[in-house]
């Protein structure tokens, strides 16, 4: 069982960068493809990115490319969510989730099938 919680979420302006980070407990955490997505009031959950167990894949949806970016350390159970050119439709809760997958090298791109999930954190993006 893996278990994730999210941090680093807040209030910035457009225009602004903020990175999330996502801890993860368990020592199988390297095996799981890992994703980061969002839910806007009165929106369903959408994916923003995620990338592959190896961290070499990595997938990125069209509305955060050029400004988003997803990385892990194995080392460390973490994985990270860099934004930058942050916009007030950026503003959800952001949710970490951890997808095991049959090969390490699958970067999932639906935000279903995903066996665990973080408990979100608020991103605010004024204008």
């Amino acid at each position: 069982q893996v278990q994730l919680l999210e941090s680093g979420g807040g209030l910035v302006q457009a225009g602004g960068s903020l990175t999330l980070s996502c801890a993860g407990s368990g020592r199988t955490f390297s095996r799981y493809a890992m994703g980061w997505l969002r839910q806007a009031p009165g929106k369903e959950r959408e994916p923003v990115a995620s990338i592959s167990a190896s961290g070499t894949f990595t997938y990125n949806a069209d509305s955060v490319k050029g400004r988003f970016t997803i990385s892990r350390d194995n080392a460390k159970n973490t994985v990270y969510l860099q934004m930058n050119s942050l916009k007030p439709e950026d503003t959800a809760v952001y949710y970490c989730a951890a997808r095991s997958t049959g090969s390490s090298d699958y970067a999932p791109r639906s935000k279903s099938g995903y066996d665990y999930w973080g408990q979100g954190t608020q991103v605010t993006v004024s204008s």
